[in-house]
């Protein structure tokens, strides 16, 4: 590793760190902004209090026209598939509880996505006699329709509400259709609300990236995607003024979502942190308006989403549907979109250790690049064979460093040599490193995935359990993280003793730093993203090592002195042309700025000799120059 390459290396380190932890990802739109306080979410948090059941007068006076379907005993009924249990409540005729029926919480337990405790989700409306109903108040008949279907009736005001839901067998969506019969005399002709209010619990091992990684996402119809910032601990608010196609409550690995058949006029999205709340970690809310029109002609029809995080699933659901899956930004999301996912899902077919998929990738990697490495190697090498001539410019100009740049691009040139030549293969694989920091940690293919001595590639392996918690590092020492560090730190050995020369002096200690700062970093990523370091650090050796036997440093230095003769009379072009311009130019204003500094002391003194001729100042009373008598 020569110097230039170390620079470049600490530059995409400190890239590296500041996109991980200073860029907030994603963005919200212009519509976003943080509320001074919780207030916005307190509606939808007070609608968690379970009311007491109302008695016929009660039920009069509070819902007027509706007060008849006000009074009852709330049933429970199911409709199951493969995938899912949903509990409906026949008070509200609403989804009760959502149980995602092949998958477990990292501790073991049942993956319930929410419950009648977590969460609730209702729809109110205005009467024409200025009452607020919610649908929660009231009690549905429940009637099924076969094994895949429920309908809840409830005959109020001379007329029906009406709601059908639909499991399909295999599927993880529920389709819902709202109607409201024979009301327009007393619902007035203003939207419904529609409010979705979850209180998200931990079900992975890392609570922090449990949290950070819980959000809720929106999408318009114009086609426009926002979502929440998911690492913040401050309360986030959107409030949405256009039409919306679908909302989805994204818990890590799994989603919450509702999709419109239409859409939806408008809405607000909240989400709050109570750090010391150990139940809940997150608290998402989504309120929605839904037009009359709409429920009163039998249109309002939706599909809700309950199931797991996953890319290929989640893109026949909705349009950008499959963007709860964060695959990070720009070209990043391309990456992982275009080239890691659909790698990763081939191999998925031949292979069934993820572990030994992600060494598949990394050689299927670093074999494409590997042109790219064997450029920059062959750019190190040619550093090296010129450093005898670079270090006699150095003796033969020691004081003047422009002058060294100067006359080290013009050998470069002479010999055909950039010095981009080594960097600039080292950037274009930059966005696979960054893709791949999006990828392992949000992908739900690696969770509960053991490989080794980790129980889930998902998140990091504990093997090494401390019994106090260090900072940055916490209470455990990842072992992957550990033998990726000293991976990295062997061949920063191997590249610093092949040219110990170019790397001298605080350079080599920051090649050492870097790898040490990375252990601090990834000790709490998944393990699958540190196992893929580590696998990618013994495959570069091993690329090292072969490559040298391509590169024999007699025949560069021939190619080199031929590169001389056939550029001896040709001006540099290009790039080079510019960059010598420009370190000409640099010398010739420093050459200028010492000539003005050494002449102004050669002024002062002849002002002081002509002071002197002219009789003027201390040199008029010096004893040591007599005066001479003029005479008439």
């Amino acid at each position: 590793m020569d110097r230039n390459s170390a620079i470049g290396l600490f530059l995409i380190s400190a890239l590296l760190i500041i996109y991980l932890y200073v860029v907030p990802h994603p963005k919200p739109s212009e519509e976003a902004k943080k509320p001074a306080n919780t207030t916005a979410a307190a509606p939808a948090a007070a609608a968690t209090a379970t009311p007491a059941p109302l008695d016929s007068v009660a039920a009069a006076q509070q819902l007027g026209a509706f007060g008849a379907a006000g009074v009852g005993s709330a049933q429970t009924t199911e409709l199951k598939n493969d995938n899912l249990t949903i509990t409906f409540s026949s008070k509200g005729g609403r989804v009760e509880a959502v149980r995602l029926n092949k998958y477990k919480t990292f501790f073991g337990k049942p993956l319930d996505l929410f419950d009648a405790q977590s969460a609730q989700l209702d729809t109110r409306f205005r009467t024409t006699d200025g009452r607020q109903v919610k649908l929660s108040d009231l009690y549905f008949r429940a009637e099924p329709q076969g094994n895949t279907a429920v309908r809840f009736v409830a005959d109020v005001a001379g007329g029906q509400i009406e709601q059908l839901y639909t499991l399909p067998a295999n599927s993880f969506e529920l389709s819902y259709n709202l109607r409201f019969n024979n009301l327009n005399s007393v619902v007035a002709q203003e939207p419904l609300t529609f409010t979705f209010l979850d209180h998200v619990r931990q079900t992975e091992q890392d609570m922090k990236q449990n949290r950070n990684h819980t959000t809720i996402n929106r999408y318009l119809v114009s086609g426009d995607h926002t979502a929440l910032v998911e690492a913040s601990e401050k309360p986030e608010e959107i409030k949405v003024t256009e039409p919306l196609k679908w909302v989805a409550h994204k818990h890590d690995f799994f989603v919450a979502g509702i999709v419109a058949d239409n859409q939806f006029q408008s809405g607000q999205l909240n989400s709050n942190v109570d750090l010391n709340d150990s139940t809940f970690i997150k608290t998402l809310s989504t309120t929605l308006t839904i037009p009359a029109a709409d429920v009163q002609q039998g249109k309002a029809n939706f599909r809700f989403y309950f199931g797991p995080n996953s890319f290929n699933i989640l893109k026949e659901v909705a349009p950008d549907f499959d963007r709860n899956v964060y695959l990070g930004w720009g070209i990043f999301r391309w990456v992982n979109r275009f080239v890691v996912l659909p790698t990763f899902h081939f191999l998925e077919q031949f292979v069934s250790s993820y572990g030994i998929i992600i060494a598949l990738l990394v050689v299927l990697i670093k074999l494409v690049t590997w042109p790219l490495t064997y450029k920059s190697y062959e750019s190190q090498a040619k550093m090296k064979v010129l450093k005898p001539e670079v270090d006699a410019i150095k003796e033969k100009y020691p004081e003047d460093q422009m002058k060294q740049q100067q006359e080290t691009m013009k050998l470069y040139s002479s010999v055909g040599y950039s010095p981009l030549s080594g960097c600039v293969p080292q950037l274009l694989t930059l966005p696979i490193l960054f893709a791949m920091f999006q990828f392992f940690p949000n992908a739900i293919e690696l969770r509960q995935q053991p490989f080794l001595w980790a129980h889930d590639l998902s998140t990091y392996d504990d093997l090494i359990k401390l019994p106090f918690t260090l900072p940055f590092l916490g209470s455990h020492i990842s072992l992957f993280t550990l033998l990726m560090t000293l991976s990295t730190l062997a061949m920063t050995y191997q590249s610093n003793q092949n040219n110990p020369a170019a790397m001298q002096g605080p350079m080599k200690f920051y090649s050492y730093l870097m790898p040490l700062i990375f252990f601090f970093v990834l000790n709490s990523f998944s393990a699958g993203l540190t196992w893929y370091y580590l696998i990618s650090n013994l495959v570069t050796l091993a690329q090292q090592a072969i490559t040298r036997r391509f590169v024999d440093d007699t025949k560069l230095r021939a190619k080199l002195e031929a590169n001389k003769v056939k550029n001896k009379d040709k001006k540099p072009s290009g790039f080079a042309a510019r960059l010598q311009d420009a370190m000409k130019a640099a010398q010739e204003k420093e050459v200028q700025a010492r000539q003005g500094a050494g002449s102004r002391p050669a002024a002062n003194n002849d002002a002081d000799d002509s002071d002197a001729d002219s009789g003027t100042g201390a040199s008029d009373v010096s004893p040591k120059r007599p005066r001479k008598t003029r005479r008439s």
